[in-house]
């Protein structure tokens, strides 16, 4: 959801609900429907202290799985990167297959999967450079020293980036469940309905109108935002991109140039295979 697009919910919400109020001013009673106004209030303050609390939690929850979904991005760039460097002190007959492999990785990541983050059919499915750098290093016998301590450090690089990958798709299903989903809505209605109740024919229309009108937009504020953070990847401000692992295909492509390696890659700018 983008910006515009929100702005648009606040409005329509605030002008339904505004609306509601107004019409029921009309036949309302002086004073509104309660006869203790002032208990009316404590227990209104019950309900959006309760509501308050529950969301700001949520909201929290929400924005450490969306955090932890950047830092995974983050981690799973560098180690790409990192395996790079360390694939050029294996043996020669590997070291130019996983170099390509691993472009193609970062191309894929940042191209195809990303995309499929976006539109939130990804599911279960893995990367195939993943497997394809699996089937290469299992093919791979060092010899010397170098290529012994470069082989071992490839297989703690594989783990890091694998950990990686798992936190950075971790919320494009949701973390929020349906039925708190549910909850959330119900007590808003809740909420809503019990200032409707407020509604005082002696008290202006502005008056009235701000009273419920203040109320829904910062409700629905609150809701996109868990909205937001509920589903972090994809088009518009704050999103997640793939950033870092653009950057990475970038500094892989740099580095193959420097080092003159003879590399064709089996994929194209996408990651997908050709």
């Amino acid at each position: 959801m983008n910006l515009v697009v929100g702005i648009l919910v606040v409005v329509a919400a605030t002008a339904v609900t505004v609306t509601a109020m107004l019409t029921v001013r009309r036949r309302a009673p002086d004073g509104s429907y309660f006869q203790d106004g002032d208990r009316a209030s404590g227990v209104f303050g019950v309900l959006a202290t309760g509501f308050s609390v529950l969301l700001g939690f949520i909201i929290f929850l929400s924005f450490q799985s969306y955090d932890s979904s950047r830092s995974g991005a983050e981690m799973e760039a560098t180690t790409v990167l990192q395996q790079a460097q360390t694939a050029q002190f294996l043996p020669s007959a590997a070291s130019a297959e996983l170099t390509a492999e691993l472009a193609c990785y970062a191309r894929s990541v940042a191209g195809a999967e990303w995309k499929a983050l976006e539109s939130g059919t990804l599911g279960d499915r893995i990367n195939p450079w993943g497997v394809e750098l699996f089937r290469t290093i299992s093919d791979v016998v060092p010899k010397e020293a170098t290529e012994q301590s470069a082989y071992d450090r490839w297989m703690d690089q594989t783990i890091q980036r694998e950990q990686a990958r798992i936190t950075r798709v971790h919320g494009a299903e949701g973390i929020i469940p349906l039925p708190l989903w549910l909850a959330l809505f119900l007590i808003t209605a809740v909420i809503f309905g019990y200032l409707l109740f407020f509604a005082d024919p002696t008290e202006g229309p502005v008056t009235q109108a701000m009273l419920m009108g203040s109320s829904t937009a910062v409700i629905t504020l609150l809701l996109l935002l868990l909205a937001f953070f509920d589903h972090p990847h994809g088009g518009g401000i704050g999103r997640l991109q793939p950033v870092a692992m653009e950057r990475t295909v970038r500094l892989i492509d740099t580095e193959i140039e420097i080092l003159d390696l003879d590399i064709r890659l089996p994929c194209d700018g996408d990651g997908n295979p050709l």
